[in-house]
């Protein structure tokens, strides 16, 4: 109970952000102003666009399956990505991706260790691609990112690309990965699936090769359609912001949205924002307004789709079926 309330309290630090940011302000008002003057128009296309994001997500997924060798129904596949994006907006961490491990077990009998080496790989695409960008972003605002927040944010993108490779490290990854599996499973250790860790990690690193050729690019095209959608959001606010530097401004800001001290990075968005804006000629007003906007359009958006996704299609609470000996 004391670990639940920690992590609870922990993640209320990015909300208390807003609340500072907001309080802090010399004209409250304009926030609500802005938002409120908001054009219709390319908000509702920013909105629309999320259908086509999330479709570039599930093909990505689809084919880190076909790699190897399950076949999953596209209506399926949906449910189940939208399921897991809408758990993944209201719970700490990326508990939603666990769901699609669930599916695919209950659906078609796909071992945790296979399921689980897709959504890996799934989330690493988008890891190493956003650092890339964060990278570029990291460097346009070096004015703002200076000092030890400059040290700080660097070594969490070296922390981004280097973290991952454990995974191929032979003997250490086994050891780690075998608990891991078993708590994934939820089954008691003496019963997990048999070489579950060694599985995995045969799976896992059977998507480094060609498939990477179709999956890296289409993340960068999901990341590409995020980047429109800020830069239509910019728009219908009136903000004079080239594409450029919202490609910067979001990837900084997904990055800063992985920190375990907010849920869907609120808060700490606003917050870097409202440093930033003024480095442009804009206000910290304008940044907030940004931030709020992004975050009502994207993901509560996508929260919205995930829970009609979720009475449509609720996650399976039935008892898995046995998993297929391995090859």
């Amino acid at each position: 109970m004391r670990r639940t309330v920690l992590r609870a309290l922990v993640r209320l630090i990015g909300p208390l952000l807003l609340v500072l940011v907001v309080v802090r302000m010399d004209d409250r008002d304009a926030v609500f102003d802005t938002v409120a003057s908001a054009s219709a128009a390319p908000l509702v296309l920013a909105a629309v666009l999320n259908v086509f994001n999330i479709h570039l997500k599930v093909v990505r997924w689809d084919a880190l399956l076909r790699a190897r060798g399950i076949l999953y129904p596209l209506r399926r596949a949906w449910s189940a990505y939208l399921t897991s994006l809408y758990v993944g907006m209201l719970t700490p961490g990326r508990v939603g991706d666990l769901l699609r491990i669930r599916y695919l077990r209950h659906d078609l009998g796909v071992p945790y260790a296979e399921g689980l080496a897709t959504v890996v790989m799934d989330r690493l695409c988008d890891l190493y691609v956003l650092a890339a960008f964060v990278a570029v972003g990291v460097a346009r605002y070096s004015a703002v990112i200076a000092g030890q927040l400059a040290w700080l944010t660097w070594g969490g993108i070296a922390l981004t690309v280097l973290a991952p490779l454990v995974l191929l490290i032979p003997g250490l990854a086994e050891r780690v990965l075998l608990a891991f599996s078993r708590k994934i499973a939820k089954e008691p250790a003496d019963s997990a699936e048999p070489g579950a860790a060694s599985r995995f990690l045969v799976a896992l690193r059977a998507h480094v090769g060609r498939g990477l050729l179709f999956t890296l690019p289409v993340t960068v095209a999901t990341f590409g359609v995020n980047f429109v959608q800020g830069y239509l959001i910019a728009r219908a606010l009136g903000i004079s912001l080239s594409f450029f530097d919202v490609t910067c401004l979001l990837a900084i800001a997904n990055l800063l949205g992985l920190l375990p001290i907010s849920i869907a990075g609120v808060g700490v968005r606003e917050f870097f924002f409202s440093l930033v804006f003024p480095t442009l000629g804009l206000t910290a007003e304008h940044g907030v307004s940004f931030g709020l906007l992004v975050f009502a359009v994207i993901y509560l958006n996508v929260v919205a789709l995930g829970f009609v996704s979720w009475q449509l299609s609720p996650p399976p609470t039935a008892p898995a079926p046995p998993a297929p000996a391995p090859p």
